[in-house]
Protein backbone atom coordinates (compact mmCIF):
# COMPACT_ATOMS: atom_id res chain seq x y z
CA UNK A 1 0.00 0.00 0.00
CA UNK A 2 1.50 3.27 -0.76
CA UNK A 3 2.35 5.50 1.95
CA UNK A 4 0.19 8.00 3.64
CA UNK A 5 1.50 11.93 3.69
CA UNK A 6 0.28 14.90 5.75
CA UNK A 7 1.34 17.83 5.06
CA UNK A 8 1.04 20.37 8.40
CA UNK A 9 1.47 24.16 7.01
CA UNK A 10 -1.20 26.62 8.74
CA UNK A 11 0.28 29.08 5.72
CA UNK A 12 -0.19 26.26 2.85
CA UNK A 13 -2.08 27.04 0.48
CA UNK A 14 -3.26 26.69 -3.92
CA UNK A 15 -2.49 28.81 -6.74
CA UNK A 16 -6.15 30.06 -6.27
CA UNK A 17 -4.76 31.19 -2.66
CA UNK A 18 -2.18 33.25 -4.05
CA UNK A 19 0.42 32.63 -1.41
CA UNK A 20 2.20 29.14 0.10
CA UNK A 21 2.07 26.83 -2.98
CA UNK A 22 5.38 24.86 -2.72
CA UNK A 23 3.66 21.99 -0.83
CA UNK A 24 0.85 22.05 -3.36
CA UNK A 25 3.46 21.91 -6.11
CA UNK A 26 5.23 19.39 -4.77
CA UNK A 27 2.08 17.08 -3.80
CA UNK A 28 1.12 16.75 -7.59
CA UNK A 29 4.55 15.05 -8.34
CA UNK A 30 3.93 12.75 -5.00
CA UNK A 31 0.44 11.84 -6.17
CA UNK A 32 1.88 11.24 -9.63
CA UNK A 33 4.24 8.71 -7.98
CA UNK A 34 1.55 6.95 -6.11
CA UNK A 35 1.47 8.62 -2.77
CA UNK A 36 -1.25 9.73 -0.86
CA UNK A 37 -1.11 12.79 0.29
CA UNK A 38 -3.38 15.63 2.21
CA UNK A 39 -2.33 19.45 3.08
CA UNK A 40 -3.95 20.82 6.20
CA UNK A 41 -4.08 24.61 6.27
CA UNK A 42 -5.54 27.23 8.30
CA UNK A 43 -9.04 28.60 7.11
CA UNK A 44 -7.23 32.45 7.26
CA UNK A 45 -4.26 33.59 6.04
CA UNK A 46 -3.47 37.40 6.42
CA UNK A 47 -1.56 37.27 2.62
CA UNK A 48 -3.98 34.53 0.87
CA UNK A 49 -5.49 36.20 -2.63
CA UNK A 50 -8.32 34.45 -2.01
CA UNK A 51 -9.74 32.41 1.01
CA UNK A 52 -10.91 28.97 1.44
CA UNK A 53 -14.58 28.26 2.23
CA UNK A 54 -14.55 26.81 5.44
CA UNK A 55 -17.78 26.81 7.85
CA UNK A 56 -16.97 23.64 9.07
CA UNK A 57 -13.92 22.70 11.78
CA UNK A 58 -12.46 20.67 9.12
CA UNK A 59 -13.32 21.71 5.48
CA UNK A 60 -12.46 19.65 2.92
CA UNK A 61 -11.89 20.12 -1.01
CA UNK A 62 -9.84 18.71 -4.03
CA UNK A 63 -8.07 21.09 -5.53
CA UNK A 64 -6.92 19.81 -9.23
CA UNK A 65 -6.08 16.92 -7.51
CA UNK A 66 -4.51 17.37 -4.31
CA UNK A 67 -7.18 17.10 -1.15
CA UNK A 68 -6.41 19.95 1.49
CA UNK A 69 -8.07 19.96 4.98
CA UNK A 70 -8.31 23.57 5.97
CA UNK A 71 -8.84 24.06 9.38
CA UNK A 72 -11.25 26.82 10.83
CA UNK A 73 -8.79 29.01 12.83
CA UNK A 74 -9.68 32.93 13.90
CA UNK A 75 -9.25 35.92 12.32
CA UNK A 76 -5.90 37.52 13.60
CA UNK A 77 -4.20 41.35 12.87
CA UNK A 78 -0.48 40.43 11.39
CA UNK A 79 0.52 42.88 13.72
CA UNK A 80 -1.13 41.93 16.87
CA UNK A 81 -0.64 39.25 19.58
CA UNK A 82 -3.98 38.01 18.15
CA UNK A 83 -1.52 36.18 15.31
CA UNK A 84 -0.03 34.10 17.66
CA UNK A 85 -3.18 32.92 19.47
CA UNK A 86 -4.27 31.91 15.79
CA UNK A 87 -1.31 30.02 15.62
CA UNK A 88 -1.89 28.03 18.80
CA UNK A 89 -5.63 27.45 18.14
CA UNK A 90 -4.70 25.52 14.85
CA UNK A 91 -1.79 23.40 16.75
CA UNK A 92 -4.51 22.60 19.25
CA UNK A 93 -7.05 21.50 16.68
CA UNK A 94 -4.85 19.32 14.58
CA UNK A 95 -5.09 17.00 17.19
CA UNK A 96 -8.63 16.38 16.32
CA UNK A 97 -8.52 15.79 12.46
CA UNK A 98 -10.80 13.31 11.78
CA UNK A 99 -8.67 9.93 11.12
CA UNK A 100 -11.93 8.35 8.76
CA UNK A 101 -11.95 11.21 6.20
CA UNK A 102 -7.38 11.42 6.22
CA UNK A 103 -7.06 7.98 6.40
CA UNK A 104 -3.78 7.34 9.24
CA UNK A 105 -0.43 9.05 8.39
CA UNK A 106 3.14 7.15 7.64
CA UNK A 107 4.88 10.02 7.22
CA UNK A 108 4.39 13.80 8.65
CA UNK A 109 5.54 16.90 7.75
CA UNK A 110 5.87 19.78 9.84
CA UNK A 111 5.94 22.94 8.42
CA UNK A 112 7.36 26.02 10.00
CA UNK A 113 6.42 28.69 10.63
CA UNK A 114 3.99 28.78 12.55
CA UNK A 115 6.39 26.06 14.80
CA UNK A 116 4.03 25.10 17.45
CA UNK A 117 2.42 22.13 15.80
CA UNK A 118 5.42 20.67 15.69
CA UNK A 119 4.33 19.66 19.11
CA UNK A 120 1.32 18.36 17.82
CA UNK A 121 3.05 16.57 14.93
CA UNK A 122 4.75 14.85 17.50
CA UNK A 123 2.09 13.37 19.57
CA UNK A 124 0.37 12.46 16.62
CA UNK A 125 3.27 10.46 14.77
CA UNK A 126 3.43 8.53 18.71
CA UNK A 127 -0.08 8.20 18.38
CA UNK A 128 -0.68 6.75 15.22
CA UNK A 129 2.76 5.14 15.24
CA UNK A 130 3.85 7.31 11.99
CA UNK A 131 7.20 5.94 10.36
CA UNK A 132 8.49 9.47 10.63
CA UNK A 133 8.19 13.00 11.28
CA UNK A 134 10.02 15.41 8.93
CA UNK A 135 10.38 19.14 10.51
CA UNK A 136 10.67 21.66 7.79
CA UNK A 137 12.10 25.12 8.43
CA UNK A 138 11.25 27.33 5.78
CA UNK A 139 12.63 30.29 8.27
CA UNK A 140 14.79 30.14 11.29
CA UNK A 141 12.15 31.44 14.31
CA UNK A 142 12.72 33.31 17.28
CA UNK A 143 16.34 34.08 15.69
CA UNK A 144 14.54 36.23 12.98
CA UNK A 145 12.34 37.97 16.01
CA UNK A 146 15.61 38.44 17.90
CA UNK A 147 18.14 39.49 14.85
CA UNK A 148 15.60 41.24 12.74
CA UNK A 149 13.19 42.28 15.19
CA UNK A 150 15.55 43.62 18.10
CA UNK A 151 13.63 41.62 20.63
CA UNK A 152 15.77 40.51 23.46
CA UNK A 153 16.87 37.08 23.52
CA UNK A 154 15.54 36.98 26.88
CA UNK A 155 11.87 37.99 25.98
CA UNK A 156 9.01 35.81 27.41
CA UNK A 157 7.67 35.32 23.02
CA UNK A 158 11.59 34.18 22.30
CA UNK A 159 12.23 31.77 24.84
CA UNK A 160 8.41 30.43 24.56
CA UNK A 161 9.11 29.62 20.77
CA UNK A 162 12.92 28.49 21.46
CA UNK A 163 11.26 25.49 23.29
CA UNK A 164 9.54 24.89 20.31
CA UNK A 165 11.88 25.25 18.10
CA UNK A 166 14.57 22.72 20.55
CA UNK A 167 11.78 19.93 20.75
CA UNK A 168 11.46 19.93 17.14
CA UNK A 169 14.80 19.35 16.18
CA UNK A 170 15.33 16.92 18.90
CA UNK A 171 12.60 14.41 18.15
CA UNK A 172 12.19 14.67 13.98
CA UNK A 173 13.52 11.78 12.68
CA UNK A 174 14.66 14.49 9.61
CA UNK A 175 14.98 18.18 9.55
CA UNK A 176 14.30 19.51 6.14
CA UNK A 177 15.48 23.04 5.39
CA UNK A 178 14.84 25.79 2.56
CA UNK A 179 18.38 27.36 3.69
CA UNK A 180 21.78 26.02 2.45
CA UNK A 181 23.66 25.97 5.29
CA UNK A 182 21.18 25.98 8.57
CA UNK A 183 22.62 22.94 9.79
CA UNK A 184 24.69 25.19 11.65
CA UNK A 185 22.39 26.33 13.14
CA UNK A 186 20.66 22.80 14.32
CA UNK A 187 23.52 21.64 15.84
CA UNK A 188 23.66 24.46 17.92
CA UNK A 189 20.91 24.32 19.34
CA UNK A 190 20.06 21.19 19.92
CA UNK A 191 23.04 18.92 18.55
CA UNK A 192 20.90 18.25 15.24
CA UNK A 193 22.96 18.70 12.42
CA UNK A 194 23.10 15.47 10.92
CA UNK A 195 19.04 15.47 10.75
CA UNK A 196 19.85 18.27 8.07
CA UNK A 197 18.12 17.77 4.53
CA UNK A 198 18.42 20.82 2.14
CA UNK A 199 15.69 21.10 0.25
CA UNK A 200 14.91 24.85 -1.02
CA UNK A 201 11.83 26.63 -2.70
CA UNK A 202 11.70 25.98 -6.36
CA UNK A 203 8.99 26.91 -9.02
CA UNK A 204 7.01 24.90 -11.88
CA UNK A 205 7.59 26.12 -15.04
CA UNK A 206 5.00 23.70 -16.74
CA UNK A 207 1.73 25.63 -15.49
CA UNK A 208 2.77 29.62 -15.35
CA UNK A 209 1.47 31.08 -17.38
CA UNK A 210 1.30 34.47 -17.67
CA UNK A 211 -1.64 37.09 -17.29
CA UNK A 212 -1.51 40.99 -18.76
CA UNK A 213 -1.31 43.68 -15.78
CA UNK A 214 -3.91 45.77 -14.78
CA UNK A 215 -4.10 48.81 -17.83
CA UNK A 216 -4.27 51.18 -14.17
CA UNK A 217 -0.52 49.87 -13.85
CA UNK A 218 1.08 49.24 -17.32
CA UNK A 219 0.32 52.50 -18.55
CA UNK A 220 1.46 54.46 -15.06
CA UNK A 221 5.52 52.23 -15.95
CA UNK A 222 7.36 54.66 -18.29
CA UNK A 223 8.44 53.17 -21.38
CA UNK A 224 11.52 55.19 -21.93
CA UNK A 225 13.80 54.83 -18.46
CA UNK A 226 15.67 52.40 -17.09
CA UNK A 227 13.46 50.82 -14.53
CA UNK A 228 14.47 49.44 -11.16
CA UNK A 229 11.89 47.08 -10.12
CA UNK A 230 10.36 45.00 -7.02
CA UNK A 231 7.51 42.58 -6.46
CA UNK A 232 6.74 40.77 -3.49
CA UNK A 233 6.21 41.87 0.44
CA UNK A 234 7.29 44.97 1.59
CA UNK A 235 8.66 43.97 4.98
CA UNK A 236 11.28 44.30 7.59
CA UNK A 237 13.33 41.39 5.70
CA UNK A 238 13.38 42.48 2.26
CA UNK A 239 15.48 45.83 3.40
CA UNK A 240 13.25 48.01 0.97
CA UNK A 241 14.09 51.12 2.99
CA UNK A 242 17.61 51.60 1.36
CA UNK A 243 15.92 50.96 -2.21
CA UNK A 244 13.65 54.10 -1.31
CA UNK A 245 16.73 55.96 0.03
CA UNK A 246 18.73 55.21 -2.69
CA UNK A 247 15.62 56.43 -5.33
CA UNK A 248 15.83 59.15 -3.18
CA UNK A 249 19.65 60.05 -4.24
CA UNK A 250 18.86 59.83 -8.00
CA UNK A 251 15.41 61.97 -7.58
CA UNK A 252 16.80 64.36 -10.00
CA UNK A 253 18.14 62.27 -12.59
CA UNK A 254 15.77 61.41 -15.15
CA UNK A 255 16.94 58.42 -16.40
CA UNK A 256 16.26 56.07 -14.03
CA UNK A 257 12.83 55.19 -12.30
CA UNK A 258 11.49 52.99 -9.89
CA UNK A 259 8.30 50.21 -9.68
CA UNK A 260 7.51 49.02 -6.57
CA UNK A 261 4.72 45.88 -6.44
CA UNK A 262 3.23 44.16 -3.26
CA UNK A 263 1.66 45.15 0.27
CA UNK A 264 3.04 44.88 3.87
CA UNK A 265 3.07 46.84 6.43
CA UNK A 266 6.01 49.29 5.80
CA UNK A 267 4.09 50.28 2.59
CA UNK A 268 2.86 53.37 4.02
CA UNK A 269 5.81 54.39 6.09
CA UNK A 270 7.97 53.71 2.48
CA UNK A 271 5.41 55.69 0.46
CA UNK A 272 5.47 58.57 2.45
CA UNK A 273 9.22 59.08 2.74
CA UNK A 274 9.49 59.29 -0.82
CA UNK A 275 6.06 60.94 -2.06
CA UNK A 276 7.90 63.84 -3.59
CA UNK A 277 10.60 62.19 -5.32
CA UNK A 278 9.00 62.10 -8.46
CA UNK A 279 10.74 59.01 -9.74
CA UNK A 280 8.88 56.26 -8.02
CA UNK A 281 5.30 54.67 -8.33
CA UNK A 282 3.59 51.91 -5.49
CA UNK A 283 1.14 49.60 -6.69
CA UNK A 284 -0.98 46.96 -4.89
CA UNK A 285 -0.16 43.28 -5.19
CA UNK A 286 -0.88 41.49 -8.19
CA UNK A 287 -1.62 37.75 -9.20
CA UNK A 288 1.02 35.27 -9.45
CA UNK A 289 0.50 34.95 -13.32
CA UNK A 290 0.90 38.82 -13.80
CA UNK A 291 4.21 38.93 -11.81
CA UNK A 292 5.93 37.87 -15.21
CA UNK A 293 3.87 40.72 -17.14
CA UNK A 294 4.99 43.29 -14.72
CA UNK A 295 9.43 42.09 -14.47
CA UNK A 296 9.19 42.42 -18.34
CA UNK A 297 9.16 45.91 -18.24
CA UNK A 298 11.76 46.40 -15.57
CA UNK A 299 15.36 46.33 -16.34
CA UNK A 300 16.94 45.47 -13.45
CA UNK A 301 14.83 43.54 -10.77
CA UNK A 302 15.95 44.35 -7.29
CA UNK A 303 16.59 41.55 -3.92
CA UNK A 304 17.46 43.17 -0.50
CA UNK A 305 18.93 41.49 2.68
CA UNK A 306 19.81 43.04 5.85
CA UNK A 307 23.37 43.39 7.08
CA UNK A 308 22.45 40.55 9.93
CA UNK A 309 24.04 37.13 11.03
CA UNK A 310 20.55 36.01 10.38
CA UNK A 311 21.16 35.14 6.74
CA UNK A 312 24.29 33.18 7.21
CA UNK A 313 22.30 30.27 6.93
CA UNK A 314 21.03 31.17 3.38
CA UNK A 315 18.14 32.66 1.97
CA UNK A 316 15.04 31.20 -0.27
CA UNK A 317 12.82 33.56 -1.64
CA UNK A 318 10.21 32.72 -4.41
CA UNK A 319 11.24 36.40 -5.89
CA UNK A 320 14.37 34.97 -6.72
CA UNK A 321 12.88 32.44 -9.10
CA UNK A 322 10.44 35.09 -10.62
CA UNK A 323 13.14 37.55 -11.72
CA UNK A 324 15.52 34.94 -12.99
CA UNK A 325 13.34 32.96 -14.74
CA UNK A 326 12.17 36.11 -16.75
CA UNK A 327 15.72 36.71 -17.62
CA UNK A 328 16.11 39.60 -15.92
CA UNK A 329 19.65 40.65 -13.89
CA UNK A 330 19.19 41.25 -10.56
CA UNK A 331 20.53 44.11 -8.21
CA UNK A 332 21.52 42.20 -5.25
CA UNK A 333 22.05 43.66 -1.86
CA UNK A 334 23.47 41.47 0.89
CA UNK A 335 26.76 40.07 2.30
CA UNK A 336 27.29 37.39 -0.26
CA UNK A 337 25.47 34.75 1.51
CA UNK A 338 25.49 32.29 -1.49
CA UNK A 339 22.25 33.31 -2.64
CA UNK A 340 20.47 31.94 -6.34
CA UNK A 341 22.22 35.47 -7.82
CA UNK A 342 25.94 34.93 -6.40
CA UNK A 343 25.70 31.20 -7.20
CA UNK A 344 24.83 31.97 -10.80
CA UNK A 345 26.11 34.97 -11.78
CA UNK A 346 22.65 36.39 -12.54
CA UNK A 347 23.50 39.83 -11.17
CA UNK A 348 25.33 42.18 -9.56
CA UNK A 349 26.23 42.34 -5.44
CA UNK A 350 26.96 45.07 -3.82
CA UNK A 351 26.84 45.89 0.15
CA UNK A 352 23.68 45.57 2.78
CA UNK A 353 22.08 48.44 4.56
CA UNK A 354 23.43 51.07 1.96
CA UNK A 355 21.41 53.37 -0.13
CA UNK A 356 25.00 54.77 -2.08
CA UNK A 357 26.19 50.68 -2.84
CA UNK A 358 22.70 50.22 -4.19
CA UNK A 359 23.09 53.77 -6.58
CA UNK A 360 26.48 52.58 -7.28
CA UNK A 361 24.99 49.24 -8.55
CA UNK A 362 22.54 50.38 -10.73
CA UNK A 363 24.49 53.34 -12.46
CA UNK A 364 26.96 49.84 -13.53
CA UNK A 365 24.00 47.80 -14.42
CA UNK A 366 22.68 50.82 -16.99
CA UNK A 367 26.36 51.36 -17.69
CA UNK A 368 26.04 48.02 -19.65
CA UNK A 369 24.99 47.11 -22.79
CA UNK A 370 21.73 45.18 -23.62
CA UNK A 371 23.77 42.24 -24.96
CA UNK A 372 25.79 42.25 -21.43
CA UNK A 373 22.41 42.44 -18.81
CA UNK A 374 20.49 40.07 -21.39
CA UNK A 375 23.72 37.35 -20.97
CA UNK A 376 23.72 38.04 -17.21
CA UNK A 377 19.66 37.08 -16.83
CA UNK A 378 20.34 34.36 -19.05
CA UNK A 379 23.29 33.10 -16.22
CA UNK A 380 20.28 33.08 -13.44
CA UNK A 381 17.10 31.91 -16.17
CA UNK A 382 19.33 28.98 -16.90
CA UNK A 383 20.82 28.07 -13.38
CA UNK A 384 16.77 27.85 -12.12
CA UNK A 385 15.94 25.89 -14.19
CA UNK A 386 18.17 23.40 -13.54
CA UNK A 387 18.61 23.68 -9.61
CA UNK A 388 15.12 25.35 -8.64
CA UNK A 389 12.59 22.88 -10.47
CA UNK A 390 9.83 21.85 -9.04
CA UNK A 391 9.98 18.08 -10.20
CA UNK A 392 13.51 17.88 -9.00
CA UNK A 393 13.07 19.25 -5.25
CA UNK A 394 9.87 17.22 -4.60
CA UNK A 395 11.56 14.05 -5.84
CA UNK A 396 14.53 14.76 -3.39
CA UNK A 397 11.25 14.59 -0.42
CA UNK A 398 10.48 11.21 -1.89
CA UNK A 399 14.21 9.89 -1.27
CA UNK A 400 13.50 10.95 2.07
CA UNK A 401 10.22 9.11 2.03
CA UNK A 402 11.73 5.31 0.98
CA UNK A 403 14.38 5.83 4.01
CA UNK A 404 11.44 5.35 5.89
Amino acid sequence: MSKNIWVINQFAGNPESGWGERHYYFSKNWIEKGYRVTIISGSYNHVFHKLPHATAQFNFDNYEGTPFCWVKVPHYNPKSVTRFWSFLVFALKILFLPLKKLGKPDIIIVSSMPIFPILTGYWLKKWYRSKALLFEIRDIWPLTMVLLGDVSPKHIAVRFIGWFEKFGYRKADKIVSLLPNAAIHFEEIAKAGSKFEYIPNGLDEAVLSQEKLPEEIESKIPKNKFIIGYTGTIGLANALEYLIEAAGILKTDNRFYFVIIGDGYLKEELMKKSKDFGNISFFSKIRKNQVSSAIAHFDVCFVGRNDTPLFKHGVSANKYFDYMLAGKPVLDSNNFIKDPVELSGGGLIVAPDSAEAIVRGIIELNNLSELERKIMGEKGRDYVRINHNIKHLSDLYIKLFKQF
